[in-house]
């Protein structure tokens, strides 16, 4: 079987580009610029290439990008009272706080102060809450929509079909499984306490695979034709001492097993950003009386 490569990147350019075209027909017809800020709090390497990669993409559909760099020595409360602030502009559509936060900081208490209505991460339990009842008024987590908008593409209807993930996290899994079950899948969850979770993984349909464990799914996991989703994105040194990026599935290992997989990179980051995007857009368009 050849394996087919999921062309995220590709999927993210036509989508970006038709934000881009709605973000111009807002300003025209409403006056209105969607703004998004985001707020990075210290030196994560990771972090910052994703930050950049927003705010680049930010800039490129004509939205306004409002960036916070923060030290790592920034107290809760001072992340908070910003927060508040951000709440009340009205320039401010989509508020995104960069994870993870350094240690000492309390990640779930910093979101839930973001107001539902600029949670453009889908983060906040008002969020969270829309999702698990299946309304469609609510913003989804960024990652989770992205990997739903390419097994649509890639599959068209997924009725019927075994998903299983692996990673549990409120980020990623949790929202992928609601969202997969109301597409009619048959959901698995699989996590850090989960026995056999090879077994598991070759009865899947569609794999998504989201642990940050580097090349954690091997080739033995896989059965013939499935759909592979690799949500990892992993930083590792090579032997001549250069960077790769790689993802959670040894990719090597499961070409010619699996039916499609997403390549890292070039898979779910790109459209991860654009889902934000379209997340933003949405929010500005919210605000129109």
């Amino acid at each position: 079987m050849k394996t087919q490569l999921i062309d995220g990147k590709g999927f993210a350019a036509n989508m970006t580009q038709k934000i881009a075209l709605e973000v111009k027909l807002l300003q025209q017809e409403k006056n209105v610029t969607p703004g998004l800020a985001v707020i990075l709090v210290g030196n994560d390497p990771a972090s910052e290439v994703y930050v950049r990669n927003k705010t680049k993409q930010t800039h490129r559909v004509g939205m306004r990008s409002f960036m916070h760099l923060l030290p790592e020595t920034t107290t809760q409360e001072e992340i908070l009272n910003l927060v508040a602030r951000l709440n009340k502009d009205p320039d401010i559509h989509g508020i995104l706080v960069q994870l993870p936060l350094p240690k000492g900081l309390n990640a779930d208490t910093i979101i839930q102060a973001i107001t539902p209505h600029k949670d453009v991460d889908g983060l906040t339990a008002y969020n969270t809450g829309k999702l698990a009842l299946g309304h469609k008024d609510g913003f989804i987590p960024c990652t989770p929509l992205g990997c739903l908008m390419l097994l649509q593409k890639e599959l068209s209807s997924l009725k019927g079909l075994h998903a299983v993930i692996i990673g549990a996290s409120n980020l990623m899994g949790k929202p992928m499984a609601q969202l997969l079950l109301q597409e009619g899948c048959t959901v698995t969850i699989a996590h850090i306490h989960t026995r056999n979770p090879e077994k598991l993984a070759r009865q899947a349909d569609i794999l998504i695979v989201a642990t940050g464990c580097s090349e954690l799914v091997k080739g033995s996991w896989i059965s013939e034709g499935t759909t592979i989703i690799d949500v990892g994105i992993n930083r590792i040194t090579t032997k001549d001492n250069k960077t790769k990026l790689i993802g959670d599935v040894a990719f090597e290992e499961v070409l010619g097993k699996a039916a499609k997989i997403t390549p890292v990179p070039g898979g779910v980051g790109p459209v991860t950003i654009a889902c934000l995007l379209h997340n933003t857009l949405q929010a500005a368009r919210n605000t129109i009386k």
